[in-house]
């Protein structure tokens, strides 16, 4: 089995995610593109010591990107909403933005 540190790869500190962080208790981050919801919450919780309510993932192609003449591609990405329990406390993560 990974280490939470394995499938939480790290936050996606955006406009968007701080403003879900925000308003909606729910916190975004890129994980390992194989895990599965089950483990993405367990990682959450082993790491924040916070209760999770959902887990919503989405994965990502990777784009192409060009170097002159060159093609290639960026590698897909998974993108995982963990929502926290209400009354749960949130991780500050992005500091000083």
């Amino acid at each position: 089995m990974k280490s939470a540190y394995q499938i939480i790869r790290r936050p996606v500190i955006t406009e968007k995610g701080l403003a879900i962080k925000e308003n909606q208790n729910t916190l975004v981050f890129q994980v390992a593109p194989k895990a599965t919801k089950t483990e993405v919450k367990q990682a959450v919780q082993a790491i924040f010591k916070v209760k999770v309510l959902s887990v919503r993932t989405a994965t990502y192609p990777g784009k192409e990107r060009r170097r002159g003449k060159f093609a290639g591609y960026r590698p897909d990405w998974k993108k995982a909403y963990v929502r926290l329990r209400a009354g749960e406390k949130m991780p500050e993560y992005a500091q000083n933005l």
